[in-house]
């Protein structure tokens, strides 16, 4: 019997080892070392190996049930603290844009006044939807967020109550967005770049005066770009502008504005709400009874291009403006790395392995974070399958060292069965790469926050889930380890410290670093 009780306490004194040595433990380490809001993380100039083993190990410890998009956020790589903002790093002055937006609406009010007039003169009937602007509104939030880093804080909740609106907000208003009124209609057939007017976006104004770009869907989720499309004649895809959000915010880059998807009744939220006689005029009704419209250019003024609601509901990506450009001015810049947008032509870069080199010597990639950001915008791409990035915009008020702005996404996600490697042309060619970066590209690899898994929980909260097909999903897993891999090739050739750079590097350390 007092043989029986003795291995009895035994057992209990193992187990009770064991669960101090393997649970309590870690635990405690973890609570002690780990900061309880925000990281500094310590010496930024760190090697890799060595903030990525402590990256780890926290990993290690912070396994446990539940949602793997809150860890994510929660991880020490998602909460290092930026500089502190000076009031000039701000993009928008509160009182000014508040100030600028009543001239805006009072404005608005006066123009729908004399349109209703005059459409009850000719007998048209026309939606009269109040406005409601109000200086908390989740839009405005959004836009006086804008700093030099980003288009908005990681902890700032305005943006999921953006979200939120553009997905249930009234719609009053419908037009075409500025670039297609700036076609006129007149549009040259025989270029092989179509002008936007193909697309078919319209601008939607919401009560609270918010303004959202509606793209409506073109091409179902499951279909494939044929392999036999040239990148500038693919179709645009709306749930392509809503995962590039979600990714961009993944990744942590936060340059692409906040985007949703919508059911859009075309008939009571664009027909008879729009005071574009124009528009009204490209609406007609299919064999099949079916509310549909197509697009202003005179090339595309067919049925055959247009976009049908079943009868009136249409599904599509709502995105979230960016403040007027007579406010917040931008500039849109060539892409070095910009693709021959003809049948037959071809760039240097793809050609000359050594491009790179000759964009280090010119304004503004021969100093500062300029060409940093350009590898974050490729990695961004290629991991979207992008191959449309002609251009870039910047504010035109954080110069040269603001954040390159990842707008018009919605030609990627057109081929799950295929890696376009030339889009990481920026990174292996100039083989340079933020640490911080690097750091969340490796953590996305692991099985503990793989990509596909957090991308997919993070679409799910969307109001068109699924946005994405599983093919795709698994796509992004495959072409993270192609980058990552493109990055080991880069240190293996030059180093790890002439490839991985500091964010918010001084201009001399960064081109001193270019200097191969």
């Amino acid at each position: 019997m007092r043989r029986d009780r003795l291995l009895v306490a035994v057992t209990l004194v193992t187990l009770l080892a064991a669960d101090l040595h393997f649970i309590l433990l870690p635990r405690l380490k973890s609570w002690y070392f780990l900061p309880r809001e925000s990281c500094s993380c310590g010496d930024s100039n760190g090697s890799v190996d060595a903030m990525w083993m402590w990256s780890q190990n926290w990993t290690a410890v912070s396994i446990e049930k539940g949602s793997k998009l809150e860890r994510l956020f929660r991880h020490p790589l998602y909460n290092i603290r930026l500089p502190d903002l000076r009031a000039d790093e701000l993009l928008l002055e509160r009182q000014e844009l508040i100030n600028y937006y009543q001239r805006k609406v009072s404005r608005w009010e006066r123009m729908k006044k004399f349109y209703m007039e005059a459409a009850a003169a000719s007998n048209i009937s026309i939606s009269d939807h109040p406005v409601s602007f109000k200086p908390d509104a989740s839009w405005l939030r959004f836009h006086l967020g804008i700093n030099r880093y980003a288009l908005y804080n990681r902890e700032d909740s305005s943006v999921d109550t953006l979200l939120q609106d553009m997905q249930t907000d009234t719609v009053i208003n419908a037009d075409f967005t500025q670039d297609e009124k700036a076609l006129k209609g007149a549009c040259d057939c025989s270029q092989v770049v179509k002008p936007s007017g193909l697309h078919l976006k319209l601008a939607l104004k919401l009560q609270d005066f918010g303004k959202a770009m509606f793209k409506p869907m073109r091409q179902e989720r499951h279909e494939e770009t044929p392999e036999n499309f040239f990148y500038f004649v693919d179709f645009q895809r709306h749930n392509a502008e809503i995962a590039a959000f979600h990714l961009d915010r993944v990744l942590d880059f936060r340059r692409v504005p906040p985007v949703a998807g919508r059911f859009v009744n075309v008939t009571s939220e664009i027909l008879y709400i729009t005071h574009n006689e124009e528009l009204r005029s490209v609406f007609f009704t299919s064999p099949a009874n079916n509310t549909c419209f197509f697009a202003k250019c005179l090339y595309v003024c067919k049925s055959e291009y247009a976009v049908c609601g079943h009868p009136d509901l249409l599904e599509g990506s709502m995105s979230a403006y960016l403040p007027g450009l007579s406010i917040a001015p931008r500039i849109s810049i060539p892409n070095p790395w910009i693709r021959s947008y003809s049948f037959t032509g071809t760039e240097e870069w793809e050609v000359n392995p050594s491009y790179c080199d000759t964009v280090r010597k010119h304004y503004p990639y021969n100093s500062g974070n300029r060409l940093l950001n350009m590898i974050d915008m490729a990695v961004f791409d290629f991991l979207t399958g992008n191959m449309d990035r002609h251009h870039y915009e910047i504010f035109t008020k954080f110069g040269d060292e603001g954040f390159l702005l990842h707008l018009d996404n919605a030609r990627g996600f057109g081929r799950h069965s295929h890696d376009e490697l030339s889009i990481l042309a920026p990174l292996t060619q100039c083989c340079m790469i933020k640490r911080s970066t690097l750091f969340r590209l490796k953590l996305l690899s692991s099985s503990e926050y793989l990509l596909s898994d957090v991308m997919r929980e993070s679409l799910s909260r969307d109001a068109l889930s699924p946005v994405l097909t599983e093919e795709h999903l698994q796509a992004l897993d495959r072409r993270l380890k192609h980058t990552l891999l493109a990055v080991d090739t880069c240190v293996d050739k030059h180093g790890e410290a002439q490839v991985v750079f500091t964010d918010f590097e001084e201009a001399d350390r960064v081109t001193a670093g270019q200097q191969r």
